[in-house]
């Protein structure tokens, strides 16, 4: 070998050794790269302006659902949609201020620019504005806040009031369209028909003459970290009513499993995978045949005759010369409602199985005077996932939402007369002889003058309902809907003390009023949407000085917060204003599953598009815009945790669309959605 080959060869040889100790792999021997799961970009408009905090939505129906994402521009107008499924998407961009962009398909690894259009008009920018905030344009009667809490609770109870199908209407077809549905035209009835056909019209007719609301304000600070993704589950008749994702208990039950919820409209506990994005549904079963829709049940008191309408008649059952566009639309007679999961992953939800008649409930449930000579509505299903298959368990007591407590029992709302609960360990279905062993109810009588005995009861529907783990207590909330009476207008809590059987009631001070949700923090504390009046509400009872009475006997104990958004053109009074939007319910993030803190309240922004996140430490609000579809209406929330480890991606606050009728919104499909905070806008 010459000279010049021999130097060839040690060159050769010193240069993989050089490749070998060095931390770069031979070209031939680079692994490969990990395909992008994102979409990432910027947003301009004009002469290359960055467009800072607008929503840019990715969206595909080439999944076995229809899928969507939603993220937030930074500073710079920049975005990434990360943890995308790998599928062909539409993306575009909608914001406060400019016009919705053109859809641009896409996928994923490439990068975008897109590029929007100022708003030509303001009367443009405001057709995506929140329904709430074209509500705080309506002037109730006489400027009362009374009769405006009592709007809200009634007429935004199942819709939102404010969006484009309720705003621009006559008189004449404000009557008609109340009539569509039996319960709007009692509650119509209830408020004045002829005031609220007033105010209704007087409110569209400014909107038509150019009136405006305040623009929101776009997503700033953390709110532009939110990451949203939205699943499409059951159908166009859908009527969803709260899901869950885990054991409120402990987030890690059911990690990456099924999502559930239920149709109340449609008697199906609704299931999502969203691992495998495959939505799916089952049927909730009734017992004997039971087969009556909900809109057209009666009740007949225990050994008597008289049998009184008590269905809810919602758009499917119109009143008296009305019609509907969806007669007979719902054939509910379970109208399932409120599912939680327990510890071994089983879905519980109140659900009606039988007739109401006094007759048809459980022979032992007729020796207690206050069950035998009242209504109570639904009683308990539990759906086994493994199995699928619903067992029903008879109650005496009515039933609506429940929760478990730190022991397992299953504590429920729902009845005007008694707080009730089921133990299940105490429960065999094979041994029906144990029903009556493992439930049990306290009716609600508190003691009014101190004396430690029990004198008045407290008839209201006991709507919410949260165990205490500090104390174990259990409290639930009326929201109160008699508008003529003192202090009752704006509801009450109730707290339920099972060791001593002991009731205590206290009434939310002025201006809150309409308490609806109820929760519990880490340290005992109760937290309430107050619907009416839309505040968030904070209640200490160790710092009342007085724990007996009527009500009204302890305004130290609580605390209220507005909420975000406009508020009301109801009179300037003393207490303060109140919020226009509605607040279905509420969740206490008590294990982080979000990311913003321990205990952090999230309320639902149910008239305004939006979950609304307060850390009670900074006393601060976050504002989770939910931009589209518009008319997203929210109930109940859940949180999970998936994988601890994996840090933002593994946490996620779960909610659902629940609108009825999904006619009003953008879109008519119901969704269930996923909210996840990351630590900047552009983490993938």
């Amino acid at each position: 070998m010459t000279r010049t080959a021999r130097l060839s060869v040690a060159l050769a040889f010193a240069f993989v050794l050089a490749r070998c100790g060095s931390n770069e792999a031979p070209p031939s021997a680079k692994p490969a790269a990990a395909p992008a799961d994102f979409i990432d970009g910027r947003v301009i408009s004009g002469e290359e302006h960055p467009e800072a905090g607008v929503w840019v939505i990715a969206e595909t129906s080439a999944l076995p659902t229809p899928y969507r994402k939603i993220v937030v521009t930074d500073d710079a107008g920049r975005f990434v949609l990360p943890e995308l499924p790998d599928a062909p998407y539409q993306v575009w961009v909608r914001g406060y201020g400019v016009e919705d962009s053109a859809r641009v398909p896409a996928r994923r690894g490439e990068p975008l620019e897109l590029r929007v259009r100022l708003a030509e008009t303001p009367q443009q920018a405001a057709a995506i504005y929140p329904a709430s905030y074209w509500l705080s344009l309506l002037e109730p009667p006489d400027g009362s806040a009374a009769w405006m809490n009592q709007f809200k609770l009634g007429c935004q109870l199942c819709h939102q009031v404010g969006s484009v199908v309720t705003r621009n209407k006559t008189r004449e077809l404000y009557d008609a369209g109340l009539r569509k549905a039996a319960v709007m035209h009692a509650t119509a009835d209830a408020l004045g028909r002829a005031r609220l056909l007033d105010a209704l019209s007087a409110w569209s007719a400014r909107i038509a003459e150019g009136a405006l609301p305040e623009p929101p304000p776009r997503p700033h600070g953390i709110e532009r970290n939110l990451v949203i993704t939205q699943w499409a589950w059951g159908d166009a008749a859908t009527y969803a009513h709260d899901e869950a994702a885990s054991d409120k208990r402990d987030p890690r039950v059911n990690a990456n499993g099924l999502v559930y919820g239920v149709d109340i409209g449609n008697d199906h506990v609704l299931a999502l995978d969203p691992v495998r994005h495959i939505a799916s549904a089952v049927k909730t079963p009734t017992r004997d045949g039971f087969a009556t829709p909900w809109c057209s049940q009666t009740y007949r008191p225990l050994g008597g005759t008289p049998e009184l309408p008590v269905g809810f008649g919602s758009l499917g059952c119109p009143a008296p010369g009305g019609a509907s566009s969806l007669p007979d639309a719902y054939a509910n007679p379970a109208n399932p409602h409120n599912p939680m999961l327990d510890a071994q992953g089983r879905v519980w939800i109140t659900t009606q199985l039988r007739r109401e008649w006094g007759d048809d409930s459980p022979d032992f449930c007729k020796q207690s005077p206050v069950i035998a000579k009242n209504y109570h509505h639904r009683q308990l299903g539990v759906y086994d996932p493994r199995t699928r298959e619903t067992t029903l368990v008879d109650t005496c007591y009515g039933t609506h939402h429940l929760q478990f407590d730190a022991k397992g029992r299953l504590w429920t709302s729902g009845d005007s007369y008694v707080i009730g609960w089921l133990d299940p360990d105490e429960y065999d279905p094979a041994k029906p002889e144990t029903l009556a062993a493992a439930q049990g109810w306290s009716e609600v009588v508190v003691d009014t003058d101190g004396d430690t005995k029990a004198d008045r009861p407290i008839v209201g529907f006991n709507y919410g309902v949260i165990p205490n783990p500090v104390d174990g207590s259990v409290w639930t909330a009326q929201p109160g809907n008699d508008p003529g009476a003192p202090f009752e207008h704006r509801g009450r809590l109730v707290r339920y003390d099972p060791k001593a059987d002991r009731h205590e009631t206290y009434i939310p001070p002025a201006p809150g009023a309409g308490p609806r949700g109820v929760d519990v923090d880490t340290k005992g504390v109760i937290w309430i949407a107050l619907g009416g009046s839309g505040h968030l509400a904070k209640f200490e009872r160790d710092k009342c000085k007085q724990t007996w009475g009527a009500g009204e006997q302890c305004p130290e104990g609580w605390t209220l917060f507005r909420s975000p958004g406009p508020a009301l053109r109801t009179r300037p009074n003393d207490s303060g204003e109140l919020g226009a939007d509605f607040h279905y319910y509420l969740f206490v993030d008590q294990f982080d599953t979000l990311g913003l803190g321990s205990d952090v309240v999230i309320l639902n922004g149910t008239a305004s598009d939006a979950l609304l996140a307060f850390d009670p430490r900074a006393e601060q609000w976050t504002v989770i815009r939910i931009p589209y579809p518009l008319v997203t209406y929210t109930r109940g929330l859940d949180g999970r945790i998936d994988d601890p480890s994996t840090g933002w991606k593994g946490r996620g606050l779960w909610f659902t669309n629940g609108l009825d009728p999904l006619l009003h919104s953008e879109i008519p499909q119901s969704y269930v959605g996923k909210v996840q905070l990351r630590p900047d806008p552009l983490a993938k």
